[in-house]
Parts: C-alpha cells; structure tokens; sequence
C-alpha cells in the first residue's frame, strides 16, 4: 500500500511539471505563443536630413515625412532654441521648413506621428550644417531704383575672391525684363560676370536681377555669402556720336539728332593721345573734374562739367583754355573739349549708362577700362559665357 500511494504522488508531481513547462515552449517555427508581446507600430517617421548628419547644405530644405499614420506635430529649432519656419502639408504626410539654414549651425527636430493603428512615434535628432573655408562678399550693379542709359551692363562682381566653379555661379544668376530682350552673361575674368543685351536695351524696359549665391558652392571651399537683387529702369534712348575728324560732337535721342556741339577731340598726330574708337558708356558725372597729369606738365587743373565715358582717361568736358581749337583743331590729350556752355547743357542731359560712340581715330580704345563691355563683338561676348 506504500508503494502503491508513493507511486500516485509522483505521478501527480510530473504531471504538474509537464503542465508548466508546456505554457514556456516555444512553438515549432519560432513563433511566439498565445501569450506572445505586442506588435511595433505601424507608423515609421523618416528625416532628412538624417539624425546626426554632417555638412548639411543651409539651402536645401528639411524634410519629415510619414508612412502608415500622420503628423501630429514637427518642430526644428536652431542652437538657440528658435523655432526655424516650416508648413506641415494639409494631408499631414509631411512637412518642409521655409526658411534657409546658417552656415555651421546645429539643429534639433523633434516629430510625432499616430500611426492607423493608433500607436504614437516619436523621431529626435540633430544634424549641422557645412562649415565654408570662406564666405566672399559679391556686389551687383545697377543697384535698386536706378535709371540708366540704354548701353548699361549688368554687372555682379566678386571682390573677396575668384570663382572657381563659374558655371554653377552662372546658373544661379537670373535676369527679368518687362519687355523681350536678347542678352547674355559673360565672365571678363574670374572675378567678374556682367550681362549685357545684344543691341541697346529699349527705353523704358523694367529690369529684375536675382543672384541665388547664398550657399553656393564657388569652388576651392568658397561658398556665397548671401543673395543679391536688383531692380532698376532703363531710361531715354540717348546716345553720344563723335567722329573724331568731323570736329564736333553729335547727341541723339530715340535716333534723331537732339544736339550737336563743336568739340575738340584727342590729338590727331599721336595715337597715343588719340580720342580712341569704340562704344563706352558714361560711368560718373564731376561738376568740377581734376584733370592734373603730371607725365604732361601740368598740375591742379580743374574742368567743369566733367562726364567721365572710359577709365583709360576720356571726358567729355568744358576746356575754355582750348577755346581757339575747340571745333576747328583736335588738340586735347584724349578727352573731348567743349565750351562752357555746350558742356553743362550735355552735363544736364547725361545719365549713367548712356553710351559714347567714337569713330575716325588712328587708335582703339584698349579693353582695360572698368566697363568695355561694348568693346566685345556679340558672337565673342556670347562665348563668354560658362555655359556656352
């Protein structure tokens, strides 16, 4: 009878066992058991740029987007804790920041989303933007509100340093106009790019200038330092014809002569003195010039109504002391003489950007002025461009 119970006890002991360690099994397959954990969200929350990523662009836009769920909330902040601006779409799907990020910044985000099975998520991180070896300044001419003459370029410059990578530069630049104008870019070195029209722009054409540069890579570790814009105004078609034999000077409006006065040009006899040939445009405007040249022998000479038209040295101005030679002789040391009278009506007349047209001279005027775009024929100028 001992036996026997001794033999009921332990049958009832291993079937207890049996029965617990049937509820810890895993099953064939791998698969979990009935009582297995809960399934991930179904939500995913994607970035970019990525958590802890490196030499971000500041230009291009930050993005967050979701797949199975929406949005509820996204937020980017600067190093300051400053909420950067962005849009959540109306689907909720997405959002996009609006506005341009600095150059070697970091930024924190931070997103949730409800997935379609109700679950939430969450996405944190943060990421830095490039750091430029340098940040050259550029400059862009003719500046806001301007009113210029018919024969003005469009010149952006860069003082701080040589561009590398033009053509990136290039296409980043955009040129608008309120009426059809023909025109191109073109580099005249590597610190310099101006767009001029093919002929004279049209009198009255309302002109836009937008560079894209901020953010820009320029080459050699050179990125923009900001963008540029321009609106000006082309004013009347008035253009300035000198024949250096003809002893005078012809002004024109809209193509019929509205002036002409006796002048005396640069030396005939010494192309070294010459008035020389070429379109240039007027570049400033002195009541009172300073035309003292020591190599010439002469010191503290004072002109008035003083129309600058080259950086090779050419006016037009008044010279009453050349009054004998002055529609009879050319006898001046390249500028065009006037009389007094002759000079200030033409000085009132004149604008920045009028072009001067100058024939019959033994010498041309050299390309080292600050504006000798008009010097360039259309088919060279149009291969000067990075994007030819």
């Amino acid at each position: 009878m001992r036996r026997s119970r001794t033999a009921v006890v332990l049958g009832t002991l291993f079937l207890a066992l049996a029965l617990v360690a049937g509820c810890t099994s895993e099953a064939p397959g791998g698969g979990g058991g009935s009582t297995g954990g809960d399934e991930p969200p179904k939500a995913k929350v994607v970035a970019t740029p990525a958590v802890d990523a490196k030499e971000v662009p500041p230009t291009e836009p930050v993005t967050v987007s979701v797949t199975e769920g929406t949005l509820d909330e996204v937020e980017l902040t600067n190093e300051g804790g400053k909420p950067v601006a962005g849009e959540l779409a109306a689907d909720k799907l997405s959002w996009k920041s609006s506005e341009v990020l600095g150059y070697a910044k970091k930024y924190t985000y931070t997103a949730s989303a409800t997935g379609t099975d109700g679950k939430k998520v969450e996405l944190k991180g943060t990421f830095t933007t490039l750091k430029p070896a340098k940040t050259p300044r550029a400059t862009v001419n003719p500046g806001d509100n301007a009113t210029v003459g018919v024969a003005m370029p469009i010149s952006i410059k860069f003082p701080e340093g040589k561009v590398t990578d033009k053509a990136a530069v290039e296409k980043a630049l955009k040129v608008e106009t309120s009426q059809p104008v023909e025109g191109s870019w073109a580099w005249l070195h590597d610190q310099q790019v101006d767009w001029r029209p093919k002929e004279y722009w049209p009198a009255g054409t309302k002109v836009t200038v937008t560079a894209k540069l901020y953010g820009l890579a320029y080459g050699g570790g050179a990125y923009g330092k900001a963008d540029l814009s321009s609106k000006f105004t082309i004013g009347r078609n008035q253009v300035v014809k000198i024949n250096t034999p003809d002893h005078k000077m012809n002004v024109y409006r809209d193509g019929k002569l509205f002036a002409s006065y006796p002048a005396s040009n640069g030396k005939d006899a010494d192309p070294n003195l010459n008035t020389p040939n070429g379109t240039m445009i007027v570049m400033q405007k002195d009541p009172i010039g300073d035309f003292s040249n020591p190599r010439y022998g002469y010191t503290n000479v004072k002109k008035k109504w003083a129309v600058r038209f080259s950086n090779h040295g050419e006016f037009i101005h008044e010279n009453e002391e050349n009054r004998a030679n002055i529609g009879k002789v050319n006898s001046s040391h390249g500028c065009v003489n006037l009389f007094e009278a002759d000079a200030k009506a033409y000085f009132d007349s004149a604008i920045i950007g009028d072009p001067v047209e100058v024939t019959g001279s033994q010498a041309n005027m050299p390309t080292t002025s600050d504006v000798y775009d008009w010097l360039i024929p259309w088919g060279q100028w149009q291969q000067m461009s990075a994007l030819r």
